[in-house]
Formats: C-alpha cells, sequence, structure tokens
C-alpha cells in the first residue's frame, strides 16, 4: 500500500491555493486605494479648517495661493499628495482655485483632490 498524494489531490491543493492568492492581492490593493484616499480627504480638511478657522479670521479674506507658509498650522507634508507632489505643482491631485481676488486678498476657493475610488473631495469656502 502506497502513501501518498494523488496528482489530482495535489493540483486541487494548487488551484486553492492561486484562487486565495488573488483574493489576497486585490484586497490589499482595495485597502491600499482605500488608505490613499482617507490620506487626500485628511490634507483637504486639514487645509481648509486651516484656512476658515486660521487664516480668514485673522485677514478677512482668503489667499491667492497657498502653502506652509501661507498656512503654517498645518503640517507640511499634508501639502503633498500621496506620490510626493506638493499642491500647486501641475501633476498634483490637489488643487486650490480661488475665487474672485484682487491682488492677493480673495473672496473664496475651491480646494479639491481626485480620489481613486470616489468622486473629486471638494470643499469651499463658508
Amino acid at each position: 500500500m502506497s502513501r501518498g498524494f494523488t496528482v489530482l489531490e495535489i493540483l486541487f491543493v494548487i488551484v486553492i491555493i492561486g484562487f486565495a492568492s488573488v483574493i489576497f492581492f486585490v484586497q490589499k490593493n482595495n485597502v491600499e486605494v482605500a488608505a490613499r484616499d482617507t490620506e487626500r480627504k485628511t490634507s483637504i480638511n486639514a487645509m481648509y479648517y486651516s484656512l476658515e478657522e486660521v487664516y480668514f479670521k485673522e485677514n478677512n479674506h482668503y489667499p491667492r495661493t497657498i502653502d506652509e507658509t501661507v498656512l503654517p498650522s498645518v503640517d507640511p507634508e499634508l501639502f503633498k499628495d500621496p506620490q510626493g507632489v506638493k499642491i500647486g505643482e501641475a501633476s498634483s491631485d490637489y488643487r486650490y482655485e480661488p475665487t474672485d481676488c484682487e491682488n492677493d486678498a480673495c473672496a473664496g476657493y475651491s480646494l479639491r483632490t481626485i480620489l481613486e475610488n470616489e468622486a473629486d473631495y471638494v470643499k469651499t469656502e463658508r
């Protein structure tokens, strides 16, 4: 009497392992996409609250551009998207669009980011 696995049993185990691997990598990708989208929303929210609660209250207008010098209350790393591109650069996922500007004083703005799994995330002045 021989003890061992048949070719059919080995193939069945290989198929199960392959299927589990595919499911694992698809789920891993979904989790990574969701994490990058959450990072983008967190950055936009930090900029938004700094614009509204700090900058606007002190200046009674919004700036023409934003960065770590204009909004020092925001962690400088939050001005970079998940690929490391700074807000204001052409390929950045983040956009600051001021409206109704006179010199460097603007009446409004919109902050937006491009998300991978949802529609764009947009915040506008209050």
